[in-house]
């Protein structure tokens, strides 16, 4: 058993020895390059600009949600998550006014708002109102 031992001793030292020497490095499957990104080069992209208006007014096309004789609130038509509230204009609420006496707007009724961009405030607005409940 000791000659076994002696043996095995000086063989398994050689076998590592001679498994190191025979094996190939380890290395990846394909060497790697780094991409190159000109960025010398700028990108031109041309935004849509909307029209100005000769009068000075944007056009919102939507459905009410909720109206009163101080500002209206309507959900866009082409958008269900874009939904903008407008405080009216003193003509604007006097408008309003004489629409509430009637029955006044109704949830889900078709409104088109003219309003100052710079303020959001709406000048304006067309619609038929539903009839009152």
């Amino acid at each position: 058993m000791n000659s076994l031992a002696k043996a095995a001793a000086l063989a398994l030292p050689a076998a590592f020895l001679a498994a190191a020497v025979s094996c190939p490095p380890a290395a990846a499957q394909a060497p790697v390059v780094p991409i190159v990104v000109d960025t010398a080069v700028p990108l031109v992209v041309n935004a849509v600009k909307p029209k100005p208006k000769a009068n000075g007014l944007a056009k919102f096309e939507g459905f009410v949600v909720h109206a009163n004789i101080a500002q209206i609130t309507a959900r866009a038509k082409g958008s269900d998550l874009t939904i903008l509230t407008f405080p009216l204009s003193q003509q604007a609420s006097q408008k309003m006014q004489q629409i509430v006496d009637k029955g006044g707007y109704q949830y889900g009724d078709k409104v088109t708002i003219y309003y100052d961009p710079t303020t959001m405030q709406a000048i304006k607005f067309k619609g038929k109102a539903s009839k009152a409940i």
